[in-house]
């Protein structure tokens, strides 16, 4: 097993664009580690401006948000959380979505509607990432794991820190 030093709870790397970490402990468990991961996102991805205040938006029934508003970017500043309706993220000033539970057609269709907008997109509730999400959450083995959607990064308008893809890889040196 391969450390990383921005990600201490890595636990290993699973396959090929999946990553596996340990829940942390609590009834918050799963919503604490989410928002470490996905904190870890958010400091591995560039805009072409710099936002302030970074937008996290809440699209759809999340089920692991609740500890996103804790999240800190690696400066220190603050995000901004926000629920928005599906259609809504770019009037909205989205920098991030967040997407829970939606019926499939409206998530690709808002994922299409961002596409190439500067959003990082988070899917929480697309096990198979067949959303085009570029980055999909679940749980398994007693972890919390994400695939990693290359195609949807290179045209998603931000730039991900490629040390991130090779943890999602499998390499994380």
């Amino acid at each position: 097993m391969r450390a990383f030093a921005c990600w201490p709870l890595l636990l290993a790397a699973v396959g090929p664009t999946r990553v596996a970490m340990s829940i942390g402990s609590g009834p918050d468990g799963v919503a604490i580690t989410t928002a470490r991961i996905v904190g870890s996102f958010i400091d591995y991805t560039r805009w072409t401006a710099k936002p302030d205040p970074l937008v996290l938006c809440l699209v759809g029934v999340t089920s692991h948000a609740s500890r996103l508003d804790q999240v800190r970017q690696a400066d220190g500043r603050s995000v901004t959380v926000r629920g928005v309706a599906p259609g809504s993220l770019a009037a909205n000033g989205c920098n991030v979505a967040y997407f829970g539970r939606l019926e499939p057609a409206v998530l690709r269709q808002s994922l299409i509607a961002v596409r190439g907008k500067g959003v990082l997109t988070i899917a929480e509730n697309d096990p198979q990432c067949r959303s085009q999400a570029m980055f999909c959450l679940r749980q398994e083995l007693g972890g919390l794991a994400f695939s990693v959607n290359i195609d949807a990064i290179s045209r998603s308008g931000v730039r991900v820190d490629p040390r991130v893809l090779r943890i999602a890889d499998g390499n994380a040196s």
